[in-house]
């Protein structure tokens, strides 16, 4: 299982970040539908999907790394 970051939507693109930092873009009707800027997602079975639980760990990490700089 390869897992991904949405990392920019461009148009009807979307740039995923792969996790050894390599990017791609695909077709946004390729990938589930309200995806946003920093979803995480997965491909499995030649489809991907939405990884809400890394989503939220991922934004909640950033969150904190945030109030560290600003304490």
């Amino acid at each position: 299982m390869k897992k991904f970051i949405i990392d920019r939507i461009e148009g009807n693109k979307a740039v995923l970040e792969c996790e050894n930092g390599d990017c791609v873009s695909l077709e946004l009707n390729s990938l589930p539908k309200n995806i946003k800027e920093g979803d995480m997602l997965y491909f499995e079975n030649e489809s991907y999907f939405l990884d809400d639980d890394e989503t939220k760990k991922r934004r909640e990490k950033i969150k904190n790394l945030m109030d560290s700089l600003f304490e």
